[in-house]
């Protein structure tokens, strides 16, 4: 019995990487019995039936998964951000944060295409806003090598962020034998395209990235309103009269309190109170 890391998942078959071989393996059909179901990134223990080929006995923990892309034990999520074409966007660039937390993935923030942008204003608010608490990078398509060379050594990262940012061309530039299709932005609807396809983990200074644009939408089907607050970490910082205070409607609360003295930039709190009135109002599903 060995353990390895799926780095590949295609047509069935799982390509364990274990002491610097990587192994064809398959899934017991006693997955099928617990509806669990091997990912990219899943830490294994697997047996060999021959040379190369074995089969997946079990998973080991996860730390954390998403559904799409399918990959476990992310320990990053990379979101990219433009500051044109599409414009920035607080609110959105906030839901992917939120997600990230949600997940326990550290996000780091990328905003795109600074050399398109001639709003120093909106730099120092972007700025002023994230960096205290989060990894905040600012690059160009010409940067994109020097600016974020550093960011993957022994993690595993997946991208993520508003359709058009450049999620494409950053996985292009980083891994040019990917050759990912990119489309131009649709100045009808403002934003990208992308192609799905596998996931695979590529080797890269150290790390791995998921070879994949990532993904552009999400929703907090599985989080509850009670708990949206604790995604926004920046609001730990201020003290409220109630313990279990959601910072929409109690008296003496210190969240709301911040957003009017100026500790707390507005655009989050308002970004924290539309998605919990989205999940206040969604439907139950039976």
């Amino acid at each position: 019995m060995q353990t390895g890391k799926i780095i590949k998942a295609l047509s069935g078959f799982y390509y364990v990487l274990s002491n610097d071989l990587i192994y064809q393996a398959r899934a017991r059909g006693l997955f099928r019995k617990t509806e669990e179901s091997p990912l990219v990134g899943d830490e294994v223990k697997f047996q060999i039936e021959n040379e190369n080929e074995g089969y997946i006995t079990e998973i080991l923990p996860r730390k954390n998964a998403l559904v799409r892309p399918p990959v476990a034990n992310i320990d990053q999520l990379l979101l990219t951000a433009s500051l044109k074409s599409p414009d920035f966007s607080f609110y959105l660039l906030d839901r992917f944060i939120a997600y990230s937390e949600a997940h326990d993935i550290e996000p780091v923030i990328i905003i795109t295409k600074n050399d398109l942008n001639e709003d120093t204003d909106l730099l120092e608010e972007i700025k002023q806003v994230y960096s205290p608490f989060y990894e905040l990078h600012f690059t160009s398509k010409s940067q994109i090598k020097e600016e974020l060379s550093d960011l993957f050594t022994d993690k595993i990262s997946v991208l993520a962020g508003q359709s058009g940012a450049g999620k494409s061309t950053l996985l292009n530039t980083l891994l040019p034998d990917l050759d990912l299709k990119t489309d131009e932005i649709s100045n009808a609807l403002n934003r990208g395209k992308h192609t799905t396809r596998h996931v695979e983990l590529i080797e890269h200074n150290g790390g791995y990235i998921a070879d994949t644009p990532g993904f552009s939408t999400i929703d907090f089907i599985n989080i509850d309103k009670y708990n949206i607050k604790s995604c926004f970490i920046d609001f730990n910082q201020f003290t409220c009269k109630f313990r279990e205070c959601l910072h929409i409607n109690e008296p003496k609360c210190g969240v709301k309190n911040a957003v009017e003295n100026g500790a707390l930039a507005k655009s989050r709190y308002e970004s924290y109170v539309k998605i919990y009135n989205e999940i206040d109002n969604r439907k139950e599903r039976y």
